[in-house]
């Protein structure tokens, strides 16, 4: 045992603690906080999630003795705050929560989601509480409760309309063998050992000579990836890092990659695999890539990549989730790429990437390498 001191839910706070005690655990045992659940204790329900220095995070994986100087506020910290206490409100007006197992964590994570990004729509704040899990399956309602709560501080007269309708996915199907780089890759089913399958068509106006040679510079590629660092380059091998997050849950990747070109037909391979060391969760993909002109001042980087993600992370590596945040990823790189072709300076990164640059983990390495060039379709 051996003493920490935080502040804890705007007071000081002292307790002991062993080194293995996790934050969830000193919360409800030692201090008697029992208002932050406990559920997988692999950071990936979203029951435990607090708020540390402004932040979410998730109570179960945080180490008690890390928050030792710092600002922790817990559900029971939360009860006189305005934003609180209107999510509350809407919480029990749009019947969004069931056994309330998940509540506590909700709340957090909705109060993160109304402070951080008061102009979001409904597709956005699914996607933010994509790590927050509810096992009675009341999404409907959760939505409809921070809508209305995201509504009413935009000083939106009408409450959102009751049937707001569920987001909708395209359904995937199973591929089997090998996809030729040529053919567009339908996205596989996510689960079990099946990789899950992604195509992409990015547009640069920059002439496909030139962006053929920058994908072939690792180094510029990497300088334009967010959170992304090349740590070594022997021949086609590479070695790099990756920091990415979503909401409260953290990772960094790292790992090795092989990458092949065929200049003749500006056509590339990478496959690659990584580990994030604090979940243990892997990551294996590979990624054909193709540069096409497009006009004489443009240029179409056709991308057909497949992942597999297994561990702890492996729940949130859903297929939609992905998705969004691999064109946000692809957007915000091809930017930044153009600009360096052109010599313009570039653009700040967009307010999405800001709150987190996610889960891009799950397709880091194909990433990197890939959607480096240009802007979504």
């Amino acid at each position: 045992m051996s003493t920490l001191t935080l502040t804890l839910n705007g007071r000081p706070c002292t307790g002991d603690a062993t080194p293995r005690t996790s934050l969830a655990d000193f919360l409800r045992e030692t201090e008697l906080l029992t208002g932050t659940h406990v559920g997988c204790e692999h950071g990936v329900c979203g029951a435990c999630t607090v708020v540390m220095d402004g932040q979410p995070v998730r109570a179960c994986i945080t180490l008690a003795h890390s928050c030792s100087g710092r600002d922790v506020r817990s559900i029971e910290g939360l009860a006189t705050d305005d934003v609180m206490a209107q999510l509350r409100a809407a919480f029990t007006a749009e019947h969004a929560l069931q056994c309330g197992y998940c509540t506590p964590g909700m709340l957090v994570t909705a109060r993160d989601i109304v402070t951080r990004l008061p102009d979001a729509d409904s597709e956005r704040v699914r996607l933010e509480l994509a790590g927050n899990l509810c096992r009675c399956t009341g999404y409907g309602g959760i939505v409809r409760a921070i809508m209305r709560v995201l509504e009413t501080r935009r000083g939106v007269q009408a409450a959102i309309p009751p049937g707001l309708p569920a987001a909708t996915f395209a359904r995937r199907k199973r591929d089997e063998g090998v996809i030729p780089m040529t053919a567009p890759m339908a996205e596989g089913a996510t689960g079990g050992n099946t990789p899950n399958r992604m195509r992409q068509v990015l547009r640069i106006g920059v002439p496909a000579s030139a962006v053929w040679d920058a994908v072939r510079d690792p180094e510029l590629v990497v300088g334009c990836v967010p959170g992304a660092r090349l740590l070594s380059r022997e021949g086609n091998q590479l070695r790099g890092e990756m920091t990415a997050s979503l909401g409260p849950i953290q990772a960094s990747f790292q790992g090795e990659a092989t990458v092949r070109y065929a200049t003749d037909a500006m056509r590339g391979a990478l496959t690659c695999q990584g580990r994030d060391q604090a979940s243990g969760t892997r990551l294996s993909g590979q990624a054909d890539f193709t540069v096409v002109p497009d006009g004489n001042e443009a240029s179409r980087v056709e991308i057909d990549m497949h992942y597999a993600l297994r561990g702890p992370l492996a729940q949130l590596g859903r297929g939609p989730v992905v998705q969004v945040f691999a064109n946000e990823i692809a957007r915000t790189v091809g930017l930044n790429l153009q600009a360096r072709l052109r010599n313009e300076e570039a653009p700040p990164p967009p307010a999405q990437l800001g709150a987190g640059r996610l889960l891009l983990t799950i397709i880091w390495r194909a990433l990197r390498r890939l959607v480096s060039w240009g802007h979504d379709t």
